[in-house]
């Protein structure tokens, strides 16, 4: 089932629509009549695909341990804006 609300009511309602589309219901919020998101329920991670997530970072992490260090100076956020 679709349902479809305006964005102002989304607004208001958006606990309940939370609730809505966590039990299986597809959300599609519109502006000005026309539909510009939806929520929808996510799709649950098998256990199996948890597991194969995590020696994939393992291995991300251990072949960042094994590499040279660059050694490079220190930076903030506001420097990625320059």
């Amino acid at each position: 089932m679709v349902r479809h609300v305006s964005a102002a009511q989304a607004n208001r309602e958006f606990s309940k629509l939370l609730r809505a589309a966590r039990n299986g219901e597809r959300v599609v919020v519109t502006s000005r009549g026309k539909p510009v998101a939806q929520m929808v329920p996510i799709e649950p991670v098998s256990d199996a695909k948890m597991e194969q997530r995590r020696q994939e970072f393992g291995a991300f992490l251990r072949k960042l341990a094994s590499g040279p260090a660059l050694n490079l100076p220190r930076f903030t956020r506001d420097d990625a804006y320059d």
